[in-house]
């Protein structure tokens, strides 16, 4: 029996005696926190309202009514979003025992617990073709009615709710109320087309970069100190075709603007590139994924980052360059 979103709603009244929460006054609304429950893990009450499919009055009338039944604010604003305070960290673990019980109406064939909700995932544009979407696929293929959104970006981890479930950076990021785990390392090297380089002739030493033009980040638009300061390994080299997308990147080296700075696992796909001073030239980054404590108790959520993980560890290797 499948029971979405917005029946979770509907139905969750019949179970809120099951929700101990010690409030003054009335026993607060299950319907209520599972709102709660959706605006604590998005910090939006739009994207709540998109997945409960209510509107955005009928949200703040119900965090209204359970703030009233509460005896406080449960929600409280900040740059970007809202975040939970004391009182509704305390209302969540209630919320979550609401939806438990609402979700285990909810069995595959197999009798185990069907998955099913929206993961939005950001991460930067390689790691996002190359490891989150092989990762995401793998889950929906086992939980049908679980969606993932990926958002291609190259950034640093938000300081704010800002709509998403998991973050993935490059470098070890500063977050607050937010737990950042390590996922692994990956390797850039230095690659040019062999049209090119038959025709420029291959570096034999750092020195002779100079010589050379680099393809790679626009330096003036680049967010992530990792990746800034990536090109140190060399005499400054003048800039050829720059882009905040590596697989511009990619696609430049290949048609031979220059040696391009390069992820390996992107560049190691292609025949026509060679790599050129490997033993010089070799920056070494980590992948950093970012989440919330109450985002990883969503089990969906638990699932994609297990597969991410799962999905690094298969390709140590190759994101080091190694294959």
């Amino acid at each position: 029996m499948h029971v979405d979103r917005a029946a979770m709603v509907k139905s969750a009244a019949s179970i809120c005696k099951t929700a101990d929460v010690n409030v003054p006054g009335r026993r607060p609304s299950a319907d209520d926190l599972l709102v709660l429950l959706a605006v604590g893990r998005s910090g939006r009450y739009t994207t709540a309202a998109e997945e409960l499919g209510l509107n955005h009055t009928t949200i703040s009338r119900r965090i209204a009514a359970l703030e009233q039944s509460m005896g406080g604010r449960v929600l409280t604003r900040v740059a970007g979003g809202w975040e939970l305070t004391d009182l509704g960290r305390a209302a969540l673990s209630a919320a979550e025992a609401v939806e438990t019980a609402v979700r285990s109406l909810d069995a595959d064939p197999g009798g185990e617990r069907a998955l099913e909700g929206v993961v939005r995932l950001s991460a930067t544009d390689g790691f996002s073709a190359y490891i989150a979407a092989p990762a995401a696929a793998q889950v929906q293929r086992r939980h049908p009615r679980v969606a993932v959104e990926i958002v291609a970006a190259t950034r640093r981890a938000t300081q704010q709710r800002s709509g998403l479930d998991i973050e993935v950076v490059v470098g070890e990021p500063q977050v607050h109320r937010a737990e950042a785990i390590r996922l692994g390392d990956y390797c850039l090297g230095l690659y040019g087309a062999r049209s090119y380089l038959a025709e420029h002739g291959t570096p034999r030493g750092i020195d002779a970069l100079t010589d050379y033009p680099l393809v790679y980040f626009i330096d003036s638009m680049l967010q992530v100190d990792d990746l800034d300061v990536a090109t140190s390994f060399a005499p400054a080299m003048r800039e050829s075709v720059t882009s905040t997308n590596v697989f511009v990147h990619v696609e430049a080296t290949r048609a031979a603007a220059g040696l391009g700075l390069l992820p390996c696992f992107m560049a190691d796909r292609h025949d026509d590139l060679v790599r050129v001073l490997p033993d010089a030239v070799a920056v070494r980054l980590s992948y950093w994924l970012v989440t919330r404590a109450e985002t990883m108790r969503r089990p969906e959520v638990s699932a994609v980052v297990s597969a991410i993980r799962a999905r690094v560890t298969e390709q140590s290797d190759v994101l080091l360059g190694r294959s």
